[in-house]
């Protein structure tokens, strides 16, 4: 099958070993001084190591590659190196949405009768990258030059729906704005219209990969959090009625109804 998997310039590479640790899959190892990939069936492709990398010699490229197997991971590398790895492995799926894997992880270490407290502080950083943490963002009304300025309604950080972690605090009571990406760039006031008093997540239906992902990491949102209502914003073209697809599906996976509004955004 094709998938993404990461892939090390071994030209690049100058054996530090630095992205190892970062990798508890166990799929990259030291071998004669060069980090390599051993096997693509432990390479979840999600790149934890390539922010770790100070030579840039990893990257993700799609090519055929045997699927990942969640279950070899877990009883051959995971479990065999204790507790912080155990945690380490799911705090990297639950922070990269891939909630399938995780549930399975879950099934292997309920199945082996071993517990683990998953309970992480909401504000650490998610595989080392600055961008992916949760926050909240409140607006700069002090300054004269804020009062002149069109400021942010953006009210929480990260908006991508790959970087949110479904768990974090904002989501609780939240009107929801699931936006397409190129709205916000094809209405003018869309802060003012759309994002004002509300929680944004944003994503493409169209050219994002994995779309069952992003399904069920919505109905995660909706199954474990109250959701007071959703704002879906999309363009008129036809290819981002899958936006609505995506909410629907999600909604159809946890069974709830919540009050939900399209709004259909023109190119011009």
């Amino acid at each position: 099958m094709k998938r993404q998997i990461i892939k090390i310039d071994e030209t690049k590479c100058n054996g530090c070993g630095v992205c190892i640790p970062n990798c508890p899959e166990g799929a990259i190892q030291m071998i004669d001084e060069k980090a390599r990939l051993i096997s693509d069936l432990f390479c979840d492709g999600l790149g934890a190591c390539i922010g770790e990398c100070p030579q840039g010699a990893i990257f993700i490229e799609e090519r055929e590659a045997e699927p990942y197997n969640e279950s070899r991971v877990m009883l051959e590398n995971i479990i065999p190196k204790g507790m912080n790895t155990i945690k380490a492995h799911l705090k990297h799926l639950k922070e990269h949405g891939e909630t399938k894997l995780l549930r399975e992880a879950q099934e292997i270490l309920k199945e082996k009768k071993l517990t683990v407290d998953t309970n992480d502080d909401e504000g650490k950083l998610p595989c080392g990258c600055p961008g992916t943490m949760a926050k909240t963002l409140k607006k700069n009304e002090s300054s004269s030059e804020s009062r002149c300025r069109i400021q942010s309604e953006l009210s929480q950080w990260p908006i991508q729906l790959k970087l949110i972690n479904p768990s974090v605090s904002y989501l609780d009571n939240a009107d929801l704005l699931i936006a397409a990406d190129c709205t916000a760039f094809a209405h003018g006031d869309f802060h003012r219209d759309f994002i004002r008093g509300r929680i944004t997540i944003i994503f493409c239906p169209k050219l994002d990969q994995n779309i069952d992902i992003y399904i069920d990491k919505l109905a995660e949102i909706f199954r474990n959090k109250t959701i007071k209502s959703i704002t879906i914003a999309r363009m008129e073209v036809p290819c981002c009625g899958g936006t609505e697809v995506i909410v629907k599906k999600a909604l159809e996976q946890v069974e709830k109804i919540i009050p939900t509004n399209t709004k259909i955004v023109k190119i011009g």
